[in-house]
């Protein structure tokens, strides 16, 4: 080896210790994506609305725990929690800690995969295929205390919209709901058709397309979901890799139209409001985040023109 190539090798080796300590350190800055949306029927209120999402909590994370505690500090008028929110057997007293001012909210949830079954060793290269999807039927997994999960997260009044749907009153606005079980899990079922508020709500763990685009024919002015991690590991300048669903990843964070662009926007008339969130955790077999900072949103609703 010639002593340009050593320190060639030398250098990529640097880098990759330094990007892989930088991934690990990336999942403690926890932030705040904030989105002003004219989503709310003319002549409405402002309506703030704080969404979590893929808490993944292990009973020792109490960093996390503490700052999702205080994000009550926000004065949110509504909590739309979008699942994933164990990461142990052991961590529904972490989740109670973690949320228990927001439990006062009035507030919504549905669950995720890590809800039911406790996240599994693999491969972290699986990550970045399209999809780690998993299949209940040939994979061993160990279930998650889910009944407890749901106890504490009813505990305050907020509305289980496990394939169901719900009305709330929020900071005057009268509500509507609709929500699914994890697609990614095929557990999704749109329930039955029922009336709806001026101001209609979607709510999903993941974001796969066929519920999105039952969502929006169900008449959903916003849609709310999680579970891509945001991608987990984007590339700087270019973004996501994957989504773990069919999404696209230009959708893998943040506000967007579905289908297409807002109204506003060159084919975009009639389309919804999708948010996504990155999300708060990772698993514990992938603990690093690599330009793509643990978040939750909050989301400043308006009135339309």
């Amino acid at each position: 080896m010639t002593v340009a190539v050593a320190r060639l090798a030398g250098a990529v080796a640097l880098s990759a210790v330094g990007g892989l300590t930088w991934a690990v350190a990336e999942t403690r800055m926890f932030t705040v994506r904030t989105h002003t949306v004219a989503a709310l029927p003319p002549g409405s209120t402002p309506l703030r609305v704080l969404h979590v999402s893929d808490l993944h909590l292990t009973p020792g994370q109490r960093l996390k725990q503490e700052w999702v505690r205080q994000l009550v500090e926000l004065e949110p008028d509504l909590v739309v929690s979008t699942g994933d929110n164990l990461a142990h057997d052991d961590a529904v007293p972490s989740v109670r800690r973690a949320l228990g001012p927001l439990l006062e909210l009035p507030g919504v949830f549905v669950l995720g995969s890590n809800d039911y079954y406790a996240p599994q060793a693999k491969n972290p290269a699986r990550y970045l295929l399209p999809s780690s999807r998993r299949d209940e039927s040939t994979v061993e997994a160990q279930p998650l205390p889910t009944d407890d999960l749901v106890a504490v997260l009813s505990s305050g009044g907020w509305l289980d919209l496990t394939n169901a749907r719900g009305r709330l009153e929020v900071a005057g606005h009268h509500v509507s709901f609709v929500g699914v079980d994890d697609p990614h899990l095929d557990r999704d079922r749109m329930p039955p058709p029922g009336d709806r508020e001026a101001f209609h709500v979607g709510v999903t763990h993941a974001p796969y397309t066929r519920v999105l685009d039952a969502m929006h024919e169900d008449g959903a002015a916003m849609i709310i979901a999680g579970h891509t991690h945001g991608g987990q590991l984007r590339v700087p300048g270019y973004g996501a890799l994957v989504t773990n669903s069919d999404l696209d990843t230009a959708r893998a964070r943040g506000l967007h139209g579905w289908p297409g662009p807002r109204p506003d926007e060159p084919g975009g008339a009639g389309s919804a409001w999708l948010n996504v969130s990155a999300g708060m955790g990772t698993s514990p077999y992938a603990p690093v985040r690599f330009a793509c900072r643990p978040e939750v949103s909050l989301l400043q609703l308006m009135p339309r023109q």
